[in-house]
């Protein structure tokens, strides 16, 4: 498959929608088929930190070349709230790899750089990339000092990911590309693209649903950012309790220029762009439409909570009586944090392994340390 050739202008590509146009101007994905995508005029790239185009390339030059997507996220890619420009430069640089066999991947990275991986190398890549499919499907190589800078990568097979943004089987990689990232490349599978989008519109009717009548494009950028933190046991113990905001304010731009589009096509919400203003229909019919549109996995766990044991009553049936609970919202709330907690406990539970003892320690201490500090921060 061809590769969309990297940015040459440092901002690069700020969205997991780049390269999507507008929905009028799309044609259905076809399976087995590439196609050339154009961006539309709402998703044109938004820059990142000042002159991280040349070393993201440099970084992703030492890793095995067969990606269906890379991109980068996190404090070294956007700046976050409360945090010094200069100080980007000390963060740890995120990224997430796609590919599409896992295990030659692995294969090919443990001759370039099997200094990154721990005791596991001594198992092959086919252990590896077992491993690899436990929890969210991912497998984070941590505290690797590469072209200069201490980086974190993932790695995750196209398929798994699809899986993930479709149906929000763990909401882990999914979780993350509802938030601003960097596109570093892509190639042209139109059954990511069709996904990556798919999942965008998943999270802003999954936001609607927890949120009131009319409320500020903030205000939903906010509920979107924290999807995926719902019921991780690490908001609790290891990360900053601000992060949520930490992550909108600065990027509000970055957000819309991923939602726009969405919003202003959106029949069930009046999108009152000058103001920053949105009212949704919060009938029951109105919820009803959203709940219907929810991911599968999010359906089935609010099913699981609302249906008594032995009723075995169908998806449809319940969803209806949830549209017409007063605490709708809630209860899609519970169905987020249900999948988000067991997807966090395994895929932290495997840092022990892919790690290694050392470095997961460290890896800990560190975020113990950023949560200690956004604490300090909020009480001065």
């Amino acid at each position: 498959a061809r590769r969309r050739p990297l940015p040459s202008a440092a901002g690069g590509e700020a969205g997991a929608g780049a390269g999507l146009a507008p929905r009028s101007a799309r044609q259905p994905p076809h399976a087995g088929r590439r196609r050339q995508l154009l961006p539309g005029p709402a998703l044109m790239a938004l820059p990142a930190l000042a002159g991280s185009g040349v070393q993201f390339r440099r970084i992703l030059a030492h890793f095995p070349q067969e990606l269906s997507l890379a991109f980068a996220y996190g404090s070294g890619v956007f700046r976050q709230a409360g945090a010094a420009p200069s100080q980007s430069w000390h963060n740890m640089l995120d990224f997430v790899f796609a590919v599409d066999d896992s295990v030659t991947w692995h294969m090919m990275n443990l001759l370039k750089n099997r200094s990154h991986y721990s005791f596991l190398k001594l198992f092959g890549p086919k252990q590896i990339s077992s491993i690899q499919s436990c929890g969210a499907g991912i497998y984070y190589n941590t505290l690797v000092q590469c072209n200069g800078r201490m980086i974190k990568y993932g790695v995750i097979g196209t398929d798994a990911l699809i899986e993930d943004l479709l149906h929000w089987k763990t909401l882990y990689v999914a979780g993350r590309l509802q938030k601003p990232v960097k596109i570093l490349t892509q190639n042209e599978n139109g059954k990511l693209q069709a996904a990556l989008f798919s999942n965008l519109k998943s999270a802003v009717t999954a936001a609607f649903l927890m949120l009131p009548e009319s409320f500020s494009e903030e205000d939903l950028y906010m509920q979107i950012a924290g999807l995926s933190y719902s019921g991780d046991f690490r908001m609790i113990i290891g990360e900053d309790r601000s992060k949520v905001l930490n992550i909108v304010k600065p990027n509000v731009p970055h957000f819309q220029k991923l939602y726009s589009n969405i919003l202003q096509e959106c029949p069930q919400v009046v999108y009152k762009h000058q103001l920053g203003r949105l009212e949704i229909d919060k009938s029951p019919e109105g919820q009803f439409m959203q709940l219907m549109g929810l991911p599968r996995t999010l359906q089935q766990k609010i099913t699981s909570f609302v249906d008594p044991p032995g009723k075995n009553r169908d998806v449809e049936e319940v969803l209806l009586k949830v549209a017409h609970d007063p605490d709708c919202g809630l209860v899609v709330h519970q169905g987020i944090s249900g999948i988000v907690r067991s997807s966090s406990l395994i895929q932290s539970s495997k840092t022990i392994l892919t790690a290694g003892l050392k470095k997961s320690v460290t890896y800990s201490m560190k975020k113990m340390y950023k949560m200690t500090k956004g604490c300090l921060r909020k009480t001065s």
